[in-house]
């Protein structure tokens, strides 16, 4: 009889010792810090049984904890910063979508007031050429792109507020999925197709010293008699300022945080795509304002501009009032397109 109870105890003190092992194998290490937090929450639940505050904070900490996943930031169960971009977000687009409705209301206001920029002579028939072929393609084919873009990431960043409203959700579901595929896809083709842009057309968009009277006086545009426009090049300061703003800072802006924000495969962090996506969102917001710019220029705004870009031809008189230092480099035959001069067209026969 004693045996057995000197057997039963003996085999109560190793199963409590094996427990008693076992629970401390699974705790892990405690750093004074971590220790102090232990504490804070097991107060807590004295005091306020069911606040996990601690619990929380500690998660919200951001600091790596274990985890059986492989990969960057996979050990960090919620990231801090993206509340700071949810909340940032929000204002920002806002803000975004009020400063892209004035800047078109201040192109409606303009044209109300100035109305299209008319010849001050009479077309002579003499036709120049203003942009070869290859340099139209180019141009066509990247504004397809940009607008395309433009048109998707308004949707992507406006569209719940403003086309959800009036169109109901199976209509808008449609088009948001269509604009988030044109957007990602578009995308890469944009960014190889901006820097062959920004090479074919870099010359022409270097400042020269005329450019800074084009700049005090706004070209002359202001006048509505159209008689005092400033000479200027090729391009003037204000394309010129139109091209390393919308091509150069803005498209290489955008290309870039795109490629962060459309292949996360790059194992980027999280940190990096909410920075990304907030620097892209205004540098969208600006392209599609500058592109607003641009079309109203190159269409209502001025007459003959349109026919430059589509048909690579502008009338003598057209090419004199709005580029004479240009126009007067094609005459003297210093201009040229590349190895070539500039072709000019006599009245009665066709482009070559």
């Amino acid at each position: 009889m004693r045996n057995s109870s000197i057997l039963s105890a003996a085999a109560v003190w190793v199963a409590t010792l094996s427990l008693a092992g076992a629970a401390v194998a699974q705790t892990p290490a405690l750093n004074p810090e971590d220790a102090q937090r232990a504490r804070a929450q097991q107060q807590r639940q004295r005091t306020q049984p069911g606040n996990d505050a601690p619990v929380w904070r500690d998660v919200r900490y951001g600091e790596p904890k274990v985890s059986a996943v492989r990969g960057r930031e996979t050990d960090v169960l919620i990231q801090s910063e993206g509340q700071t971009w949810r909340a940032a977000r929000v204002p920002m687009a806002t803000t975004g979508g009020f400063v892209f409705a004035l800047a078109l209301l201040g192109i409606l206001g303009f044209y109300l007031w100035r109305g299209p920029i008319e010849l001050t002579e009479p077309p002579t028939g003499r036709r120049i050429e203003r942009f070869t072929r290859a340099q139209r393609i180019m141009h066509w084919t990247l504004a397809i792109a940009f607008t395309t873009l433009g048109v998707t990431g308004l949707i992507i960043t406006f569209g719940k507020n403003v086309l959800l409203p009036v169109f109901g959700y199976s209509v808008f579901s449609v088009v948001a999925m269509a604009a988030k595929i044109l957007h990602n896809f578009v995308g890469p083709v944009f960014v190889v197709l901006l820097p062959i842009m920004i090479v074919m057309f870099l010359k022409s968009n270097l400042f020269k010293s005329y450019d800074w009277p084009w700049i005090k006086r706004f070209g002359g545009m202001m006048d509505r008699t159209g008689r005092s426009e400033v000479p200027s090049g090729k391009a003037n300061a204000g394309q010129k300022i139109l091209f390393w703003l919308m091509l150069v800072a803005v498209g290489i802006t955008a290309a870039i945080t795109g490629l962060i924000l459309d292949f996360p495969n790059f194992d980027q962090t999280r940190q990096t795509m909410q920075i990304a996506n907030g620097i892209h969102m205004v540098a969208g917001i600006g392209g599609v304002i500058l592109l607003a710019f641009h079309i109203y220029l190159g269409t209502v705004g001025m007459r003959g501009a349109y026919d430059a870009m589509r048909h690579g031809y502008v009338d003598e008189s057209w090419a004199k009032q709005h580029h004479r230092i240009w126009y007067e480099d094609v005459m003297s035959g210093k201009a040229s397109h590349g190895d070539r001069p500039v072709k000019v067209v006599e009245p009665g026969r066709g482009a070559a």
